[in-house]
């Protein structure tokens, strides 16, 4: 292991080992010595008579840093209700309905908000807290326990789509596994009644973003990682960024069974390529393999994106403090209230220049709060977000946690990413974006094709979910297939759409319904 971290360090970052002799020295000095689940983030106590620094919103990060054999699983998953008779989304008054009956039949306990049911919440001694959430267009998204294998994570991911389907299915609903509407518009798209929704959709219009069709249009997976150190995070956020969102743009030619692809947007990263799955919007193939991962990238470049300056040799808590910090915030959280503040910096609130709420200065809450509504590939918190995949089928869902966890879990498999990496240069990053393949897994890059470099990453995926012996590696089954073929599960979804569907795109309803 030694021998792998010191030929990393030679070939990609001569300031590493700095790094990591500055960030463990940090982790041990941590002054509140929180340990923190991942999952999503907690109340944090207010800090009485002083306002906060920029080393407390540093530590906050530092609180996260966990032992090993503390690490965690965190999941979650979002997923579109629909009319079985109608294929049009579900509206508020039957998301109410559905979750109610979840509620009463299942033991959840209800959360509310000014009188509507906006969520449900469950805490169990043996199983810790998860809970059901409302994303702005009601899509139903799972918050899951942070477990310590893949099995109880994908248990748990099953039983929560049982007890979801038991309700819907006898009020005529489905689950569709997609990353994007495939069928209807924004303006068919019912509105979630959550202050918070409101504050971020104004916020968008306000500026003339496209992030509102984002909000209410897709659907996404993720998975919440730990870190040990702040060498640990830095190696962890360069390898999620590295490999997570190939966006696909093709070109459709109707009489094609395939697509081809025209046009790769950003460098070499393999999660979203492998879990592409939004070909479709406004009832017919959009040009994307991930229309989500397109979207999501436009909403709002101040706070969405690659994070460049990760790849620095100064990278760490402090300069993603620095980029948090400066990010307009949206909304601060007072009296069980949401209040808008649109547009200012955290910055501006540590000095006490709200306008909203003038002479205030926030807490660590202010500051969790502030974290969730920044969207980058890969998201800090007191865990990592590996965000950036297309919602997609059950197998798919359980595939990308393995597929995370087997990298950067595993020492061996994430110094053979880091190895793999540290030579891209930025020219060869924008020679590939310019490139125009024929599929996106098939583009060639560094004299070989890029599914090759999928299949080694796939391997070493699998090599590190083998080291840790509990017999997980079959949940990376799925994605064989994939990288085998160099065909994405929008890839597939095309292909039944040109010939199985006679070009109608209404059959993705029942191909994709959970």
């Amino acid at each position: 292991m030694g021998i792998l971290y010191l030929k990393w360090a030679s070939s990609g970052s001569s300031m590493f080992v700095f790094q990591q002799e500055r960030a463990t020295a940090r982790c041990r000095r941590v002054r509140h010595g929180v340990i923190v689940a991942t999952g999503p983030a907690t109340e944090a106590p207010l800090k009485a008579n002083q306002p906060l620094t920029k080393h407390d919103l540093i530590d906050y990060f530092l609180s996260g840093c966990k032992p090993k054999d503390k690490w965690r699983i965190g999941t979650e998953h979002e997923k579109f209700g629909f009319e079985y008779e109608t294929l049009r989304p579900i509206k508020y008054k039957q998301i109410a309905s559905l979750l109610n009956g979840i509620a009463a039949r299942f033991e959840w306990e209800k959360i509310m908000e000014g009188g509507n049911i906006i969520g449900l919440k469950k805490a169990s001694p043996s199983s810790g807290n998860r809970s059901i959430s409302l994303e702005p267009g009601g899509q139903f998204e799972l918050s899951g326990t942070p477990f310590k294998t893949l099995h109880q994570t994908c248990d748990e991911l099953n039983s929560h789509l049982y007890q979801a389907k038991t309700v819907a299915e006898e009020m005529g609903i489905g689950f569709l596994g997609l990353g994007f509407q495939p069928k209807w518009k924004p303006k068919d798209i019912p509105r979630v009644p959550k202050v918070r929704y409101n504050i971020m959709q104004n916020y968008f219009n306000k500026n003339d973003l496209p992030g509102v069709e984002s909000l209410l249009m897709t659907c996404s997976v993720q998975v919440n990682l730990d870190y040990s150190s702040e060498a640990d995070m830095i190696k962890k956020m360069r390898t999620g960024l590295a490999l997570q969102p190939v966006r696909i743009h093709s070109n459709v030619v109707e009489s094609s069974k395939i697509p081809t692809v025209s046009n790769l947007d950003y460098f070499n990263q393999l999660a979203a390529a492998i879990f592409a799955n939004s070909p479709f919007s406004g009832g017919a193939p959009n040009g994307y393999l991930s229309m989500r991962s397109y979207k999501v990238d436009q909403v709002d470049k101040c706070r969405t994106g690659m994070l460049p300056f990760v790849f620095d040799d100064t990278f760490g808590f402090e300069q993603y403090v620095d980029y948090a910090l400066d990010v307009p915030m949206m909304f601060v959280y007072r009296g069980n209230k949401y209040i808008d503040c649109s547009g200012m910096s955290f910055r501006d609130f540590m000095a006490g220049k709200l306008p909203a709420i003038r002479g205030q200065v926030p807490t660590l809450s202010d500051w969790e709060n502030h974290l969730t509504t920044i969207f980058p590939e890969v998201r800090l918190k007191r865990y990592m977000e590996m965000r950036g995949a297309d919602g997609g089928t059950s197998d798919m869902l359980c595939a990308l946690p393995a597929f995370w966890v087997g990298l950067l879990y595993d020492e061996v498999s994430l110094h053979n990413v880091l190895d793999m990496i540290a030579d891209w240069t930025p020219e060869e990053r924008q020679n590939l974006r310019n490139m125009v393949p024929m599929t996106g897994l098939r583009t060639q890059f560094q004299g070989r094709l890029l599914r090759h470099v999928a299949e080694d990453v796939l391997k070493w995926a699998k090599d590190g979910l083998d080291r840790r012996g509990l017999k997980e590696s079959n949940f990376l089954d799925p994605l064989k297939d994939v990288v085998g073929t160099g065909l994405t599960p929008a890839d597939k979804l095309l292909d039944m759409y040109y010939n199985k569907w006679e070009n109608n795109v209404d059959p993705v309803f029942r191909e994709r319904c959970y």
